[in-house]
């Protein structure tokens, strides 16, 4: 399950970082990495403004 999760973030990852580095260039790893992450920050911010805003 968790294997999925981070394929999936990968992949959103991957698809935004293309925007910025060539998928050649030595550190399109990094930028992946870094943009998987900023999505991750995203969908959880997401999810606890939502039920925030249920609570209330």
């Amino acid at each position: 399950m968790i294997g999925l999760i981070v394929r999936v973030l990968l992949a959103l990852g991957g698809g935004l970082a293309a925007f910025f580095v060539a998928r050649d260039s030595p550190n399109f790893g990094v930028v992946q990495g870094m943009l998987a992450t900023v999505v991750l920050v995203c969908a959880v911010l997401i999810i606890v403004l939502w039920r925030w805003k249920k609570d209330e």
